[in-house]
Parts: structure tokens; sequence; C-alpha cells
């Protein structure tokens, strides 16, 4: 696969992180290119009838202060490191964090040329230039847009991307209604920009994010606990049925040392599981900083402040010693922003294999048309289905 990504500020070698010779997905789209040509080149042309063409561009970027928004593999902070006066991207994600670094290294970049903070930091406190990669969750978009609200000035430049299928009515409801008069460009490639006006005497809602809510009765020693989500988190406003079944079907901790919530979102897995076992220490990890952060509060808002826990943020189990977890519990992804994918769920059961003590245990549930237990067979020698339900499945596998 061809993995030069050409723009004007150069051709650049770039790769998803962690690189996946199996995976034929590339580390940029039409949304990416778009973006980078509309703030070299100009407006765009051509396009639907309809559709309003952008009135403004090329932007500056000499000495102006950047801020990029959901980078997703670093295609933009790449091909702008040299380019703006400061740089500061701004993820979710540690997998984009290291494809930034990754890919900057490739090319030859200072590391130092891009800030990476995560959307937990406190953001920059000015900013000149706002792009943003529009993300999955709407959530996020909103929280985000509210804590970089503050930063703008009334002659920011803000500019989204993201393809069509990505953009709708209530994304730029979002950047109007928090940030200012919004915009979409003509559709090239599938692909649209957004551009906003700030104004920053417009009257802002209040952030609503993060959010707290209290579970349903009838699900265990959960039952009537309060739950913490940041924005951005897997089913933030309920408990969703895949997590309901698991939790119905965990295994017995009885003899477990050391438990990990493996893609813990906001921790609801792993803080039945230390309720259930007060004497294992907990580990939760996942690669959203969003989500490590709510499963902290749901864990110490249940447990209290001194309960035995850890909270890492990182590449599934890849910090994790070798053979020092006796239990790993799993509610695998199976989509990578737009793209479905098994890798993820492969990794993390790679993963949980090395780490797993002899007679270790791992315990996924997934939806049932995904077949985990032909790899976890493949990977363990042994496969057991603990329980079904007509959309999920749990599955057992143990380190022999």
């Amino acid at each position: 696969m061809n993995n030069s990504f050409t723009t004007a500020w150069g051709t650049f070698e770039l790769a998803r992180f962690p690189e996946n010779p199996r995976e034929q997905l590339r580390a940029w789209d039409a949304a990416d290119e778009y973006l980078l040509r509309h703030l070299k080149e100009g407006p765009a042309t051509g396009g639907p009838a309809g559709a309003t063409p952008e009135s403004s561009a090329p932007v500056p970027l000499d000495g102006a202060a950047v801020a990029v928004l959901g980078d997703r593999w670093g295609a933009l902070s790449t091909a702008l490191a040299a380019a703006a006066g400061s740089l500061t991207a701004i993820t979710d994600s540690y997998l984009s964090a290291r494809a930034i670094a990754a890919n900057l290294a490739r090319n030859g970049l200072d590391p130092a040329s891009v800030e990476v903070r995560s959307t937990q930091d406190a953001p920059p406190s000015r900013i000149d230039v706002l792009l943003v990669r529009v993300p999955k969750s709407l959530a996020l978009l909103e929280d985000q847009l509210h804590r970089l609200a503050p930063a703008l000035h009334d002659r920011t430049v803000v500019v989204g991307t993201g393809m069509v299928t990505e953009i709708h009515t209530s994304t730029l409801q979002l950047f109007e209604r928090i940030l200012g008069p919004t915009r979409t460009s003509l559709a090239v490639r599938k692909a649209r920009l957004i551009h906003t006006a700030p104004d920053p005497a417009q009257d802002r809602p209040a952030n609503p994010w993060p959010l707290r809510y209290r579970l349903p009765d009838g699900i265990g020693v959960l039952s009537g606990r309060q739950v913490a989500n940041q924005a951005g988190v897997f089913c933030a406003d309920r408990l969703d049925i895949g997590t309901r079944f698991f939790l119905q079907h965990l295994p017995d901790l009885q003899d477990a040392r050391r438990v990990v919530d493996l893609g813990c979102g906001n921790g609801i897995v792993g803080t039945a599981a230390a309720l259930t076992a007060p004497h294992a220490e907990l580990l939760f990890v996942d690669e959203s900083f969003q989500a490590v952060a709510s499963a902290e509060e749901t864990f110490r808002g249940n447990l209290g402040p001194d309960a035995r826990a850890e909270f890492l943020v990182g590449d599934a189990l890849a910090d994790v010693p070798d053979a020092s977890v006796d239990v790993v519990l799993l509610n695998p992804p199976f989509h990578s922003h737009q793209a479905t994918t098994d890798a993820i769920a492969r990794r993390m059961f790679t993963g949980a294999r090395r780490v797993l003590r002899p007679g270790g245990e791992l315990r996924v549930v997934g939806n049932r048309h995904l077949g985990h237990h032909v790899t976890l067979r493949r990977l363990f020698g042994n496969c057991r289905t603990v329980a079904g339900s007509p959309k999920f499945t749990v599955l057992s596998a143990v380190r022999r």
C-alpha cells in the first residue's frame, strides 16, 4: 500500500499506530486532504448545486497559534508541523497521540514542533487557527468546543473537516450554538469543510459534561449505584445491553489477586468486580483519556478514595508485565473510526494471553456475529461459551 501523503507542504510517509501489515487502512483520507488544500490554496471549485462556497482562505499559519482537535493518525499535525507558529494537537486517543509522534519521527520532523495534549488537559490559552477533525461522538465534539471556546477571539479561523457521512445538521448546530455563525462547504470527494466565525460575545449554554447517572435495579452489586461519564464514552447516559448481559456472567473472582478491566469505558465492569472481590487489585485500561477519567470517578465514587486500583491510558495491555494478571474482563470494540475491523479485538486477545498467569482467564462479551470464539480457540487452544443471547455471547479462554 502507498503510504506517501502528498500535500502543498511536501510529501510525507504516514502510518497508523500501531502499524499492522495485515490492515490496508491509510493514515489519512479525503477530509484531511480537503482541509490541507483549503488552508494552502483557498476555496475549492465545483460541487453540488446549492452548496455554499468558501469565501475565506488561504489561511495564514506563519506565526499563528494553531490547534488541531481530533487528528486521527497525525496527517494534519505532520503536514503542518513546520508551517505553524506553534501547533497543539488535542486528542482523546492514546493511539492517535502515538501516531502523531511516530509520524513526526518517520519524516525527520522535530517532535517538539507539535505539543500533544489530551482532551482532559487544559486547553491552550489562545488559538488563532482551530482545525477540527469531526469525531464520531457528537458529545465529545460538544465538550471540546465548550472547552476551547474561551481561547478563541473574533479573528480566529475555525475550520472543521469530515466525510459527508460524518457531518450532519446536528454537527453544524453545535458549532453554531457554541462558537458562532457556521456554514458548510461544497463537497469534494465525499468530504466537506465546516467554517465558523467565532463570536466571543456569544451567550453559550453551559457545558453538560461530564454526565452522571444512577444504574437501574436488578443488575446485582451495582444496582442503584452512580456512574460517571466524560463526553465521548460509550453509552454515556444509560447501561448498554451488552454490559448488562456481561454483568450477569462475570467469573468467580474469589482467588483472583489482580483483575484487568480492559477497554474499561466508564469502569462499570471493573467496579462490579471490585465490589464482588474487595481483596483483588483492579487495573482499568483504555486508550481513551475520557474513558479512563470516567472509570476512575466511577470506581472512587463507589469504593472510596483508598481502594486499590490503577488507571492506565495506553495501547491495550502493552505496558502490563507478562504473567502478572489472574483475570481479564473485556468487551472489545469492532470499529476503528468509520472502519469495521477485528484487528483491535485480536490485539487485545493476544495481549491478554501474554499477561495472564497460567490458569488465568480471559472473559469476553461480544456480538454473536463477530465469531470471537474462532480467534480465541486459535490463540489459547481453548474457548467455551459461558452464556448466550440472541445478540450477545460471553466466552471464556484460559491460559494453559
